[in-house]
């Protein structure tokens, strides 16, 4: 085994740290990914209900950052408060995003799932995510799932590219990445990338632009080797960077280093969070 690399600063871009299967070790799992040089954590919301604890969470630890938006699988069991919130989103973001302060870097989780009902209430809420972030000047955390076939054009019609953003875990194939590359989108993957039958997301990560690279856990889902089937947590974004090298011929540090900066780039609003985050150094070999 390789020796352990000089301390290289990381970012986990796409982390569900709100969940309830962070609430026996949320700090403790905090704690492990500062120890594994993770100095920026971006959490997206999942539901409007959720928007409130994420506010919460950023200030309680140092490095992590939001996004505010509603992602499609669970539009079909949104609540009555939250239904009343999602018809006029586009008002109750902006007002949410203004209330929360200088946490909020992104706009999302967002986006389309083919596996999920109400289609018809996910592109609209699509839409209105898109226009709001085109407001707030603020880039998109889009959730694309069994969709590929109607998100470009709807990303292109709702002037997406104004603001951009990230296609998170990308599950699109090799093909696509011209397609929302040019539509102005960069494209990050999760532990998928560390499995060696995991051929689609492995070809893509080959396929993506070096400087629209970014990395990300998805936890507490998606464990990258050797963690698979266990919770995945944001510490394990070493092991994704891993991943990452193996499949583009690259030094693991070389990879740390362009996620890193293309992280800071996709999200500027991110940087001053980041830059004092607590990252210590990591376990990339």
């Amino acid at each position: 085994m390789s020796r352990v690399l000089p301390s290289r600063r990381v970012i986990d871009t796409h982390c569900h740290l709100d969940v309830a299967a962070f609430d026996d070790d949320r700090a403790a799992a905090v704690a492990r990914s500062r120890a594994a040089g993770v100095h920026g954590i971006l959490v997206p919301a999942i539901r409007p209900a959720t928007w409130p604890g994420l506010t919460a969470l950023a200030a309680e630890h140092a490095g992590v950052a939001i996004g505010l938006g509603v992602h499609p699988q669970v539009v079909p069991d949104l609540d009555p408060d939250e239904r009343a919130a999602c018809r006029d989103l586009y008002a109750t973001l902006v007002e949410a995003v203004a209330a929360a302060g200088p946490a909020v870097v992104a706009i999302g989780e967002c986006g389309l799932d083919g596996g999920t009902a109400d289609r018809d209430e996910q592109v609209r809420l699509l839409r209105i995510h898109i226009r709001a972030a085109r407001e707030l000047r603020l880039p998109l955390i889009v959730h694309i799932l069994r969709a590929h076939d109607v998100a470009p054009r709807l990303l292109r019609e709702e002037s997406a590219g104004d603001v951009g953003g990230v296609l998170h875990s990308y599950s699109g194939g090799a093909d696509l990445v011209p397609i929302y590359r040019d539509l102005g989108f960069a494209f990050s993957f999760a532990g998928p990338v560390t499995y060696a039958n995991s051929r689609r997301p492995r070809a893509a990560a080959s396929a993506v632009p070096a400087e629209l690279l970014l990395a990300e856990t998805d936890a507490p889902d998606q464990a990258p080797e050797p963690h698979r089937g266990s919770r995945s947590e944001p510490a394990f974004v070493a092991d994704v960077i891993r991943g990452l090298a193996e499949i583009r011929g690259a030094d693991p540090r070389e990879i740390a280093e362009l996620t890193t900066a293309n992280a800071l780039r996709v999200f500027p609003a991110a940087a001053p969070l980041w830059s004092s985050g607590s990252g210590d150094g990591n376990q990339i070999r």
